[in-house]
This record gives C-alpha cells, sequence and structure tokens, in this order.
C-alpha cells in the first residue's frame, strides 16, 4: 500500500498542538488536582494556650474639642484645614463682628452715663448730709424747729438711697461692658491644646449658631480605639489587658500599613444586648 504524503498544514498543525497538550500534562501534573499535596513539617513545642479575641473597630480620639462661638454670627476666616497640627493658644479663625463694635462703643457711653450719674448723687448726698447736721445743731440750741429738722434727715435718706441706686446702675453698666467685651474677644477662634485638626464644619461666610462647633481638634497622644466583641466570649475582659491592632489603611503617617501596634485595654463598657458588648 503507498503512504499518503503529510501536507505541510498538517505537519505545522501537529507542530502547535503537540507541545500545547505536553504543556497542559505539565500544568496538571504540578498544579492542579493531580499535584502532590505539599507538606509542611514542623516541630511539636509545649505552650500554653492563651484565649484571644478578634473584633473591627474605630480610632478615635479620647479627648475631642470643639471651638465655636458664643453667640450667632458668621465666620469671617479659618485659617486651618482638615489634618493640620496646631499649637495652644493659636488662632484658627475669626467671626464677624457684625455690630458688636457698635455695641461696645454704646455701652460705653452708658458707662459714663452712670459714672456721671454717680458723681451727681455723690454730691447731693454730700449736701443733704451737711444740711441735716447742721439743722441737728441748731435743733439742740433751739434755733429751728422739729419739723425742718425731720424734712432734712428725710432729704439725707433720700440723697442716700439715690447714691445707692446710682452705684448699683455703675455696677450694672460695668458689668454689661465688661460682658461685651469677653464676647469680642471670643470672635477669635484659639485652639485650646496642641494637636490636629479633625474636623471643619464651616467656611467663610457660614453663619453659625451659639454654641455650634466650627472646628473639632483632637489630642493625637490619646487615641483608642472602639471595638466590639462578642459579649457571650468576653467574660474575661478587664482592664490592663494587653492587646494589638492591625489598621485597614494608613490612616496616620507616622503608622505603617502592614505593621500591627500593641496597646493595653483602658475600659470596659457596662452597656450592650445580647450578644455584642461595648469593649474600650
Amino acid at each position: 500500500m503507498r503512504k499518503l504524503p503529510l501536507q505541510g498544514r498538517t505537519l505545522a498543525l501537529l507542530a502547535v498542538i503537540i507541545p500545547l497538550l505536553v504543556l497542559f500534562i505539565y500544568v496538571g501534573l504540578r498544579s492542579g488536582p493531580l499535584a502532590p499535596v505539599a507538606v509542611t513539617v514542623a516541630s511539636v513545642e509545649s505552650q500554653a494556650i492563651t484565649p484571644a479575641l478578634f473584633g473591627i473597630g474605630t480610632v478615635e480620639a479620647r479627648y475631642t474639642y470643639k471651638i465655636g462661638p458664643t453667640f450667632a454670627g458668621r465666620v469671617k476666616r479659618l485659617e486651618v484645614h482638615v489634618g493640620d497640627q496646631v499649637k495652644a493658644g493659636q488662632v484658627l479663625g475669626e467671626m464677624e463682628p457684625v455690630d458688636l463694635d457698635d455695641r461696645v462703643r454704646s455701652q460705653e457711653s452708658v458707662f459714663k452715663r452712670a459714672e456721671a450719674a454717680l458723681r451727681e448723687a455723690e454730691a447731693r448726698q454730700a449736701y443733704a448730709q451737711t444740711r441735716a447736721r447742721r439743722y441737728e445743731q441748731l435743733f439742740a440750741v433751739r434755733s429751728t424747729s422739729e419739723e425742718i429738722v425731720t424734712t432734712k434727715r428725710q432729704e439725707l435718706q433720700i440723697a442716700d438711697a439715690a447714691l445707692s441706686a446710682a452705684r448699683e446702675d455703675i455696677a450694672r453698666a460695668r458689668s454689661d461692658r465688661e460682658a461685651l467685651v469677653a464676647q469680642r474677644s471670643n470672635l477669635r477662634l484659639i485652639a485650646p491644646v496642641d494637636g490636629v485638626v479633625a474636623v471643619r464644619d464651616a467656611d467663610p461666610g457660614t453663619t453659625i449658631v451659639a454654641g455650634q462647633a466650627v472646628v473639632e481638634v483632637i489630642d493625637p497622644k490619646s487615641l483608642w480605639i472602639n471595638v466590639r466583641f462578642d459579649q457571650i466570649s468576653a467574660s474575661g475582659l478587664a482592664g490592663g489587658a494587653a492587646g494589638s491592632y492591625r489598621p485597614a489603611f494608613a490612616w496616620w503617617p507616622d503608622l505603617e500599613r502592614s505593621r500591627a501596634a500593641g496597646g493595653t485595654q483602658g475600659r470596659r463598657g457596662n452597656r450592650g444586648n445580647a450578644c455584642q458588648g461595648d469593649i474600650r
């Protein structure tokens, strides 16, 4: 029988298929289901078993300082942004005074008017006291009537009452002036401690109500982690227990992503539900 000659195309196809088949068999025997099972050899050691817990927590600041005005107003300027390092006493921003300067000047005028009224009351009281003393001396020698002496004594009492009222008015005016001056000084937002700006809730031109925080500053030295564990298995937790944490991402420049840091348990919360407890 005469053999049929192989065509060039068939030879080229076989040259491609045969290496692929050999490669498939090799991969199946090395890394596929037919690959040998890797065995790790380790020496047996005797160690104590220590129970441990695992939980997901949130990094929080133990001390947070909310800085804002004590009265409603509009933000004039802010000089810090989130993440900025600040020092104690540093000016973070300022509120718009609006009509506060005019109110301070008006209260200054009220205070000066109260001072003038006090001087007038002192002069009237001194004059009434002199006249009352003089008429008492005249009455002692029977040079005037008892009715006139009684009238002068009454005038002295009225002058004393007017003097007391003038002193109270000047004290009230002084307190009102000091309150406005203190309010004027509170227009500047000042950092109370060294820390980092964590929150900036307003921009220049934003209207802020009294007591609303414009900037929040945290102390980076007082950071802790608020973790929740399974309450059923958390019976052995106590203050001072050692622990470690690994951040999910580099949230702080000094903390590497793959680095596990250690610490101790600071506090155990008393609140919890059927299966969870608040552990700090």
